[in-house]
C-alpha cells in the first residue's frame, strides 16, 4: 500500500509541475488589449466555472429611466401616418384574392340556399344553361385536348408558354413541308429489296 500511494503522490507532482511550466510559457505573454494575460484570463474562467458563479455578481447595474416622448408645442401640425396601399380593407382599386372571392361566394350561396330565384356564381360560371349538342361537345373537348398538350399558336395562355414569335415556322420551312414519312418507308424498303436480290410476292 505505501508504495502504490508513494506512486500516486509522484504522479500527481509530476501532472502539477507539467501545468506549472505549461501555463510559465502565457503568463508573461500578451494581454490582448486587456489587463490580464491569456495565462491569467484562463485561470480566471475555470474558477469562475467551477465556483458556478456569475462574473461581475456583486456588481449592481444603475438602471436609468427612458426619458418620454418629446411633443410638439402645436400638436395639430402633425402629419397624418399613409395608409398601407397593400391591405385590401383600406384600398378599394385593389384587386380581389380569388382564395377571398371564393370564400365569399360560398358564404353567399350558403346564406341564399334557400331562395328560389337566386343563382350562384359558382354553378352557372361555366354553364350556359342549354344542353350543347354533339358537335359541340367534340369541339370542346378537342380545344381541352389542345390546351393540356399545348397544341396551341394563337395566344399565351400560361406563363410557362414561350412567346408567340417562337412558335412560328420560317417561311421556308413552311412552304417546303419535306417528303412524307410514309413515302419514305416504302422508298427504303424498295431499295432494300433491290439490293438483296429478293422481291416479295405481296404486289402492294
Amino acid at each position: 500500500m505505501g508504495m502504490t500511494r508513494g506512486i500516486r503522490l509522484g504522479a500527481s507532482v509530476v501532472a502539477l509541475l507539467g501545468a506549472c511550466t505549461v501555463l510559465s510559457g502565457c503568463i508573461g505573454g500578451p494581454t490582448y488589449g486587456t489587463d490580464k494575460t491569456s495565462g491569467e484570463q484562463l485561470m480566471d474562467d475555470i474558477g469562475n466555472s467551477v465556483m458556478l458563479r456569475p462574473p461581475n455578481g456583486d456588481k449592481k447595474i444603475a438602471y436609468q429611466p427612458r426619458g418620454g416622448l418629446v411633443m410638439p408645442g402645436d400638436q395639430a401640425r402633425l402629419v397624418e401616418p399613409q395608409k398601407s396601399l397593400a391591405s385590401t380593407t383600406d384600398n378599394p382599386q385593389w384587386v380581389e384574392n380569388p382564395e377571398d372571392m371564393r370564400d365569399r361566394l360560398k358564404q353567399e350561396a350558403t346564406e341564399n340556399e334557400r331562395k328560389i330565384g337566386y343563382n350562384s356564381p359558382l354553378q352557372t360560371q361555366n354553364n350556359t344553361m342549354r344542353q350543347l349538342s354533339t358537335k359541340e361537345q367534340l369541339e370542346q373537348y378537342r380545344e381541352a385536348r389542345k390546351l393540356e398538350q399545348g397544341l396551341y399558336s394563337d395566344k399565351r395562355r400560361y406563363l410557362s408558354d414561350p412567346p408567340l414569335d417562337y412558335r412560328k415556322l420560317p417561311e421556308e420551312a413552311a412552304s417546303d413541308l419535306g417528303e412524307p414519312e410514309k413515302k419514305k418507308e416504302r422508298r427504303r424498303k424498295k431499295e432494300a429489296e433491290m439490293a438483296s436480290g429478293k422481291k416479295s410476292w405481296w404486289p402492294f
